[in-house]
């Protein structure tokens, strides 16, 4: 189903008044501008280097943002107000050479939570682990069948980022932007580049994408979307049936960790929701059941959700 359709769906259930200022807020009730996907805010951190000769690097701000904003990552059509809201921060670890660097990038994507003016995280990824070539003044050129040091791991990402959100929408809904990615990852992994290694049990590009696509790991993609479409977007409307909602999510996830088989995704989301989900739960009914459930499923972050006992 389009994801816009679902969200629409997920509105209707909302109180007269809410469901009508969304409404307008999507621009139902107004005229329709048609906007590519993404979003995305872009900044670029060149502290760590030494020398004048790197400071032509800040300048990619703007052309990356470009990349990534004007582009249409898929065949939906996206009104302004739907934009998905994400943020790419580059920082420069290293100058290999004039032109080539090391560089840690943190992609996030944020989505709105239905009856409120509030976004939340839907994921972080850290990715320290890239290495490109950037010459001043150099285009950035759309390509999804050439493989670049650069292009194809925003390619790569913005699909992730892209499935995230579909994810949450709808049950799946982002496999095929995350088949979008395979192809990327495919031509990468054959290129030899730094990052796109498929090394037995070790974070990184193709573990994240191979748990996205693994029904082994459906579990975790199934609890994302029940939690945000069932219980963030509903909190406001009834907050207990909303807790409830979520927290048969997070069960959902019991049998994977008693496997006990790490799993990225898992990680990922726990990074992500901890902090939310202690304060979701936090003095409601239903803090000791969650408590029990979050510190099985996530046992690192214990001290954050102490806090939803104390």
């Amino acid at each position: 189903m389009d994801r816009r359709i679902v969200a629409f769906m997920s509105i209707k259930s909302l109180r007269a008044p809410q469901w009508l200022f969304l409404l307008g807020l999507f621009g139902i009730l107004s005229p329709k501008v048609e906007a590519q996907e993404l979003k995305c805010s872009v900044s670029v951190d060149i502290s760590q280097l030494q020398g004048p000769s790197y400071t032509h690097l800040r300048d990619l701000q703007a052309p990356l943002s470009e990349y990534l904003s004007d582009f249409s990552w898929t065949e939906d059509v996206f009104e302004e107000v739907e934009q998905i809201d994400c943020r790419f921060q580059l920082s420069f670890q290293e100058a290999i050479s004039l032109t080539q660097f090391r560089v840690r990038l943190v992609a996030s994507i944020r989505r709105p939570i239905y009856g409120t003016a509030q976004l939340t995280n839907v994921i972080t990824i850290n990715d320290e682990n890239w290495i490109f070539n950037y010459a001043q003044g150099a285009p950035l050129i759309h390509d999804i069948n050439r493989f670049d040091r650069l292009t194809s791991v925003l390619d790569y990402y913005a699909y992730i980022l892209l499935g995230y959100d579909y994810d949450t929408f709808s049950e799946l809904g982002g496999t095929p932007l995350f088949e979008k990615a395979r192809v990327v990852a495919d031509l990468a992994k054959s290129s030899g580049s730094s990052g796109w290694e498929s090394t037995a049990g070790q974070d990184g590009r193709i573990k994240l994408l191979d748990e996205l696509l693994d029904p082994r790991y459906r579990a975790v993609r199934e609890t994302q979307f029940q939690y945000h479409l069932d219980g963030l977007d509903k909190f406001v409307q009834a907050p207990d049936d909303a807790r409830q909602a979520a927290l048969e999510a997070l069960k959902n996830m019991l049998d994977l960790q008693a496997t006990g088989t790490r799993s990225m995704l898992m990680d990922l989301f726990f990074a992500s929701k901890s902090d939310e989900l202690a304060s979701m739960f936090a003095q409601s009914l239903m803090a000791s059941e969650a408590y029990e459930v979050l510190t099985q499923l996530d046992p690192s972050r214990m001290s954050t959700y102490n806090k939803m006992v104390d």
